[in-house]
């Protein structure tokens, strides 16, 4: 029973520990959605990110690099640029640039893992990109396009009715402020519930789920294993993603376990799989659907995992080529303070308080705004469901915290 209660303690320590650390992230990442949704015009994003395929994947892989780190914030942004206009390729490139090669994601892997996944990340985030982009363009999914890019923009009239306004018009009124606001505020009810039980889970498998475990879906790895041979790199680049599917880990909170992995003799490739799996999981897919649909949703699904697989596998026998390749005994399990006194704690504050503000100018001085409304959910069992579990959630980390500062 101790033994639970300390695991306990420290599940909602580190649901919450990780939440801290992505939060300023998060608020940035739907500031910067809900901005694109009320003052980029359509016609401006296709002249961007819309009729040039080059120039659209290299603007979305710049306006990625310099936007959030994390998942479900990307996810908003680049259904906000796909549903201005930008096209889908140029989407892509922005959401894995967003989530792959920000500044902030590379120091925490520096900080667990060292330079050579640094340069892991980068580099594969590029390969990401390429990689997508031929298969998009093999595939061609111009029907699939279509439909959800119509499916997105079906109540749209009160932005057309302001469509001849420029961003110089509307970024000067009080109306556009509160539009932003209260669009904000809808990204965070888009996605409240996802969230919740995302890291939720993050902090039970984190504190519950023994090494050993992990260490059993990767075959032949081990602290001795000096080599592997071609199938074990494709079992574990496989399952690197299968796992991050199921239990899912976010990029912000999977790099310590990543860490474990490959301190426990997962390859390179396999661990490079891991991190870069944080855009195939089950609530990217479930965001995924609410947005675009669900055949739709299962195509990203399934162009990102392919890419994912052949990026770690480049990756692996390029590094291994220029014996680059890094010595697991050097990884050490660093325990994270989560709330120390440091940039992070600062970023938090500030963007709590421009929540704060957005919430006063939107839900309260400027009541009479109409904002967009949410698109219904294809399914209101798995609401329910979601928001039930979310509430047990919510009374686990309440518990697992009373448990860690106050019983034991």
């Amino acid at each position: 029973m101790q033994q639970f209660l300390e695991n306990w303690g420290e599940a909602a320590h580190t649901t919450t520990g990780f939440f801290w650390m992505a939060l300023w992230a998060f608020i940035l990442g739907y500031l910067i959605s809900s901005l694109i949704q009320v003052f980029v015009t359509e016609k401006k994003m296709k002249e961007t990110m819309g009729e040039e395929e080059k120039k659209g994947v290299l603007l979305g892989t710049f306006f990625g690099f310099i936007s959030s780190s994390c998942s479900f914030a990307a996810l908003a942004t680049t259904k906000s640029l796909f549903k201005k206009g930008a096209a889908f390729v140029s989407s892509i490139a922005f959401l894995l640039a967003s989530t792959n090669l920000v500044i902030e994601l590379g120091i925490i892997i520096a900080v667990f893992l060292g330079w050579q996944f640094v340069v892991g990340e980068y580099v594969g985030g590029i390969l990401l990109i390429l990689i997508s982009w031929l298969l998009i363009r093999l595939i061609n999914p111009k029907g699939l396009i279509k439909k959800a890019r119509e499916r997105l923009n079906k109540d749209e009239d009160e932005d057309e009715k302001e469509a001849d306004k420029s961003w110089k018009e509307k970024i000067k009124s009080e109306t556009g402020w509160a539009k932003v606001a209260k669009q904000y505020g809808m990204e965070w009810k888009m996605v409240w519930k996802d969230v919740t039980i995302g890291f939720t889970i993050a902090g039970v498998v984190a504190a519950f789920v023994p090494d050993s475990f992990f260490r059993t879906l990767f075959i032949n790895s081990g602290p001795d294993v000096s080599s592997f041979s071609f199938l074990t790199v494709v079992q574990h680049i496989i399952v690197g993603p299968v796992a991050a599917f199921l239990t899912f880990i976010g990029s912000m909170g999977n790099i310590p376990l990543a860490a474990l992995l490959f301190g426990k003799g997962v390859s390179f490739g396999g661990v490079m799989a891991f991190i870069f799996s944080d855009l195939v999981v089950f609530p990217v897919l479930r965001i995924n659907a609410r947005y675009y649909g669900w055949k739709m949703s299962l195509f990203i699904l399934g162009l990102l995992f392919a890419a994912l697989l052949g990026t770690a596998l480049v990756l692996h026998y390029s590094f291994d080529l220029l014996n680059f390749l890094p010595d697991p005994q050097d990884v050490k399990i660093m325990s994270a303070e989560y709330f120390a006194i440091d940039y992070t704690f600062f970023l938090n504050i500030l963007f709590l308080i421009l929540s704060g503000i957005l919430i006063y100018i939107g839900f309260f001085k400027r009541k009479d705004v109409k904002y967009m409304k949410e698109m219904a959910p294809k399914s209101m069992t798995l609401e329910n469901i979601m928001k039930y579990l979310s509430f047990a959630a919510y009374a686990w980390l309440v518990g697992g915290l009373v448990v860690k500062y106050f019983i034991l």
